[in-house]
């Protein structure tokens, strides 16, 4: 558990109340496990609101012990000045004599965040304290989930305007070739850069269909349709899918499963999953290699596994693999296109279904990638226990 220290700035014209808060707080901490975090405190004392604000100025506390009545400018007035300074960690709790609900709206107003009524016990103050350390620590985590959002969010996007500027520019070029040049001089030619077109937009066309499945899953809002699937349907459909890159590479494609293997879950997601392994193991396939998918239940556990005779990958390569725009980069994958996100999704769905996929591959010896699911149970909302 980290240790961390909160700047505590005492201002009162009462020298009891200041030495009393000192000696409270000196040895006061607080636990909190949830964050991993125990707080200890470091008290200042000053007699005025003008000192205390020459105070927060260079060194803002992270709680301000704020006496309402005190000589020259009052705790209101300071108040007033210190949130002009809009300090982000400072939260003020005002102390007054005069507790009432007409002083604690007005110093609610004001911008504190709790009053403290004079006088007050050493529980009274480590309560309040701790009211305030909580706040803090919950609004502070609360901006730094806010600000990893946006960091992640910049991230993506500048990865996908990275992933779709490539085949942008190349079917642009492409055009351009074609826009300047007589077509009927060279028909051949423009045969050939009107197929490159089609493969680049291809491309990004599975990239954004890629990109709409992962969100659709990672936000919950895709609608399930829960059913009982044949396993076994969807390989054959996915093997055929690719039926045709395979022979004009010569790659043999082998489904091993006799029996139907059965499993409640949405097909669409299935689709996906078998999808994602077959086409790939065709992609990063040799020519006149081989796919080979298995299909086996044992109890309420489903095993798929999609084996290639491929380029395969390194062991370094293989822990990268399942991160969302994660694509395996070197000389023999360069030509290859891909969007980064089939695996990704394949993971999540696998999660889904109470599962996961790992993958067995070597350098040059072929790559076999192992999905383990089960039926899909819809999640239980808990209930909150009654009030007893």
């Amino acid at each position: 558990m980290k240790e961390e220290i909160f700047r505590v700035l005492v201002v009162d014209d009462e020298p009891g109340i200041r030495i009393g808060v000192s000696r409270v707080l000196q040895n006061y901490s607080i636990e909190m496990p949830e964050v991993e975090t125990k707080t200890l405190f470091e008290v200042e004392v000053v007699e005025t609101a003008e000192e205390a604000i020459e105070k927060i100025k260079t060194k803002p506390p992270h709680i301000l012990l704020l006496d309402n009545k005190l000589p020259g400018m009052s705790g209101l007035e300071a108040l007033e000045k210190i949130v002009a300074m809009k300090l982000l960690e400072t939260y003020t709790v005002v102390i007054t004599a005069y507790a009432s609900i007409e002083t604690a709206v007005k110093a609610t107003k004001h911008g504190a965040y709790d009053f403290l009524p004079k006088p007050f016990t050493p529980t009274d103050l480590k309560n309040t304290i701790y009211k305030v350390v909580k706040q803090l620590i919950v609004e502070r985590k609360a901006r730094e989930l806010a600000n990893e959002k946006k960091r992640i969010r910049f991230e993506f996007i500048s990865l996908l305007a990275h992933e779709l500027k490539a085949p942008i520019n190349a079917v642009d070029g492409y055009l351009r070739i074609l826009k300047d040049m007589n077509i009927a001089d060279n028909p051949q030619l423009c045969q050939d850069l009107v197929e490159r077109c089609l493969i680049r937009n291809e491309y990004m066309r599975k990239m954004i269909n890629d990109l709409l499945d992962l969100t659709r899953i990672e936000s919950g809002q895709k609608v399930r349709n829960i059913e009982e699937v044949n396993l076994k349907d969807i390989a054959q459909l996915a093997i055929e899918t690719s039926l045709v890159e395979a022979q004009k590479r010569n790659i043999t494609m082998t489904l091993h499963v006799n029996e139907p293997v059965m499993i409640k879950a949405d097909r669409n997601e299935m689709e996906i999953i078998l999808n994602n392994l077959v086409s790939n193991a065709v992609k990063y396939n040799k020519d006149n290699g081989k796919v080979d998918v298995f299909l086996s239940k044992e109890g309420d556990k489903i095993k798929l596994q999609v084996k290639d005779t491929g380029i395969g990958m390194t062991t370094e390569e293989c822990a990268r693999l399942f991160q969302d725009f994660v694509r395996i980069r070197n000389k023999k994958t360069e030509s290859i296109l891909g969007s980064g996100l089939g695996l990704s999704t394949v993971k999540k769905l696998a999660q889904i279904y109470g599962g996961d996929v790992s993958v067995r591959s070597a350098p040059d010896e072929g790559s076999t990638f192992t999905v383990e699911l089960q039926d899909y149970e819809e999640p239980v909302e808990k209930t909150p226990a009654p009030a007893s």
